[in-house]
């Protein structure tokens, strides 16, 4: 019996080798640089996909569809959740992770992003990064050999808002037409979350204190935005009510003046009651209990986000699988 298993396990693993040769063969490279890179068709084949993987992981399930693989893994900022969760990601998938900090690469010595695409992505066969501009990330796939995903930027987060997304289809089933409030900066989450309301048909609720609002020249084009001066009026009937902390990476400069001006913009009981009863919170993970939320919310019924957390973990397998098998 163990030698009929591990002969249909390496059976397995030479024809997920396979398809991933085909698929990549016969396809042009597709990055994941922002929300607005993929078709709602595309997204709903995600969502699919990622309950599929996760309930494999919750049977322990072996599914190696990328054995043999390598992610090269790019930090430039800090990191917990994108880190462990590509990391394990690709690790259940049959592949493994390289870790490169770019404090001890040559990119952190002045190398191009051009050259150091050019090469990293001749030695591998997928690539995420986590960095500070959007333009270094498009920079760099734009000279990759492979797909190239954002592990985070300034300007985006999308694999922290595709698991969001997926948090509330698990919990409330199908998010179009439903309404998900913002209280906060206007940063990376933020604008992911409007691109993610046009393409998936839900609307957006913005409110952010004076000086901290969504630029105009960026969400011109925004069909679902509505945005309140009142966090009280976002959050009115709201099916998710969501936030993140007021200082965001490189913006630790301004620390104090966020703490003054953000005052009335903590998610606390009181806010959450404005929304409906059955509302959801999420944060993205780290939180200050007392700032941005208070601990009776983050610990209360209402927050997922330690389910939103673990998430990250499974849209990030389906991500890298079909971006390298395509829909399997």
């Amino acid at each position: 019996m163990i030698m009929i298993s591990l002969i249909a396990s390496a059976l397995c693993q030479s024809q997920c080798a396979m398809v991933v040769l085909m698929y990549t063969m016969t396809n042009p490279i597709k990055h994941y640089l922002q929300f607005g890179d993929f078709s709602l068709p595309e997204y709903a084949y995600l969502l699919r996909r990622t309950a599929l993987l996760k309930a494999k992981f919750k049977r322990y399930e072996t599914w190696h569809p990328l054995h043999d693989r390598t992610l090269v893994m790019i930090f430039e900022k800090n990191s917990t959740r994108t880190r462990l969760s590509f990391e394990a990601g690709i690790c259940q998938l049959g592949g493994h992770a390289v870790f490169l900090n770019t404090r001890d690469t040559q990119l952190g010595r002045g190398e191009s992003a051009q050259d150091a695409a050019r090469v990293i992505s001749r030695m591998s066969d997928i690539i995420m990064i986590r960095t500070f501009g959007q333009e270094m990330i498009e920079l760099f796939a734009a000279h990759s050999r492979v797909p190239v995903i954002n592990g985070l930027t300034n300007e985006y987060h999308p694999c922290q808002v595709l698991a969001d997304i997926f948090t509330f289809y698990e919990h409330r089933g199908a998010i179009a037409g439903k309404t998900v409030a913002w209280v906060g900066d206007a940063n990376n989450m933020a604008y992911t979350w409007v691109q993610a309301a046009d393409i998936l048909g839900f609307n957006f609720h913005f409110s952010g204190p004076p000086g901290y609002q969504l630029l105009d020249q960026r969400v011109a084009h925004a069909k679902r935005l509505r945005q309140f001066d009142d966090p009280l009026e976002a959050v009115a009937g709201a099916d998710m009510v969501t936030t993140d902390v007021w200082t965001s990476m490189g913006y630790e400069v301004e620390n104090e003046a966020r703490l003054a001006a953000f005052q009335a913009w903590s998610v606390n009981a009181e806010m959450m009651r404005c929304a409906k009863p059955d509302a959801l919170f999420m944060h993205c993970l780290p939180a200050h209990r007392g700032e941005e939320v208070s601990a009776e919310v983050i610990d209360g019924p209402q927050s997922v986000v330690w389910d939103e957390a673990e998430n990250r973990l499974h849209v990030q397998k389906a991500l890298m699988e079909y971006l390298l098998c395509g829909e399997l």
